[in-house]
């Protein structure tokens, strides 16, 4: 009965959409690209991939030693078709728990409230905090 269960909460890739030719970037080592990944569950998920070193690159361009807060990426050594298509095969684990996380931070305004998020932390502290006590 588990494997059955298992089995209904992997979803599946239907087409990885790229709407930048891939074979039109420069440097597939220092580069990022939007991705457009269809499931089957019915909905399409947009997600940025990028490299480390386009990282850097940026970096170097704000002149800073850092990466200022931004909705996450999935980062790939290279922009190929096969290693993001491996890549997001990753993200589909636990009923594609990180591709739903990294779609929904970087295209919804107020997916996580903040009063949600403090409500849960406070939670977390008082937890915590009786684990200690007790």
């Amino acid at each position: 009965m588990k494997n059955n269960l298992l089995e209904e909460l992997v979803l599946k890739i239907l087409k990885i959409d790229f709407p930048t030719d891939l074979s039109k970037i420069q440097d597939v080592e220092n580069d990022n690209v939007d991705v457009f990944v269809t499931l089957d569950d019915g909905l399409t998920y947009s997600l940025v991939v990028t490299t480390p070193n386009n990282y850097y690159r940026l970096m170097d361009k704000e002149k800073t030693d850092f990466i200022s807060a931004a909705p996450p990426s999935i980062i790939v050594r290279k922009l190929t078709e096969e290693i993001i298509g491996k890549a997001v095969e990753s993200y589909l684990a636990d009923n594609a728990y990180w591709l739903k996380l990294y779609f929904l931070a970087g295209n919804r305004s107020n997916a996580f409230e903040v009063a949600r998020m403090d409500k849960m932390i406070e939670d977390i502290k008082k937890s915590n905090e009786e684990i200690a006590n007790s």
